[in-house]
């Protein structure tokens, strides 16, 4: 139990320094877009590619790789016919989808996994099918919808995961993550240094956003909003119960699918859509309003699946 209130406690005090920050206007009028850009185009990849280069992909093959590639489509692609039914913008549904299945498995499952499950490396095959997958995918979703009414042609569609430094980036760390092959230590001890800001730089951004924000839930976001709690607080985990149960999960291995898939929506995702300038408020009320959700539904998890 102790897992799941360090790293809630954790993200809690970074956002409050940002809303701190944001209140005092120490960085100006534009620190969330500054910080969500820094994030995204240096730090991001830099993380991207450290991670992955140093992980061991044999190793995360799994059946929780199984069950999180799985879940996570399944909460990310829930969330598209109910934009569609509702006409929501095309950015806002790319976002929604995201905020559905993409959990916050960096700053908060790392912890909980540590110390709830016992094995940080339990979180792996979340990290790898998050990056490796979900994170190319909608960022270049996102850069096609960004562009949309624009005269763009089709070689600029085709090669959007081309100019997208989070895909490059994680291209080159399963290119070396393949072939056993890392950048020496003064190449990578930069890279890290780097990589270490991503964090810090989405969740200060994200408590930047909250000065002044309206109350989560309100106007017509608001629909879209309540749908992606139902979907990632409750189906996701459930859905992954069930497929653990299918696979023959019990104990750890069973409780790690089901508490991974019960992690809140990502700060990534407010980031991404501060980027793209697509469905902002969605991804900030969904960051926020999951991660509070989430508390009771990851104690309640590991309490019946301890016993």
């Amino acid at each position: 139990m102790t897992g799941i209130g360090e790293g809630f406690f954790v993200i809690a005090v970074v956002i409050a320094v940002g809303y701190g920050i944001g209140r005092a206007g120490v960085l100006g009028p534009s620190a969330t877009q500054v910080l969500s850009r820094t994030a995204f185009f240096v730090a991001s990849p830099a993380l991207l590619f450290t991670v992955i280069a140093q992980q061991d992909i044999g190793a995360v093959f799994s059946a929780g790789l199984v069950v999180t590639a799985v879940t996570s489509t399944l909460a990310c692609a829930l969330f598209v016919p109910f934009g569609l039914l509702r006409r929501r913008p095309a950015g806002e549904i790319a976002i929604g989808s995201m905020a559905s299945g993409y959990v916050n498995a960096g700053n908060l499952g790392i912890p909980i996994a540590t110390y709830a499950l016992g094995s940080a490396g339990e979180i792996a095959p979340v990290l790898l099918f998050q990056l490796a997958v979900l994170t190319p995918l909608f960022s270049t979703v996102l850069d096609i919808v960004s562009h949309q009414g624009e005269r763009t042609s089709r070689r600029r569609t085709l090669t959007a995961p081309l100019r997208n430094p989070l895909a490059i980036a994680t291209a080159a760390g399963l290119v070396a993550s393949a072939t056993g092959w890392l950048p020496p230590e003064p190449v990578m001890a930069p890279l890290q240094l780097i990589a270490d800001l991503a964090v810090p730089c989405m969740l200060l951004a994200f408590g930047i956003s909250l000065r002044g924000a309206a109350r989560p839930g309100t106007g017509d976001v608001g629909p879209s909003l309540w749908v992606v709690v139902a979907i990632k607080n409750v189906l996701q985990p459930l859905i992954g119960l069930g497929l653990g149960l299918l696979l023959g999960l019990s104990g750890i291995a069973l409780m790690a699918v089901v508490v991974c898939a019960a992690l809140p929506t990502a700060q990534n995702v407010f980031g991404y859509a501060v980027r793209f300038d697509q469905g902002v408020r969605l991804g900030r009320d969904a960051a926020l309003t999951t991660t509070i959700v989430s508390v009771p539904v990851l104690f309640l998890i590991v309490g019946l699946l301890a016993v």
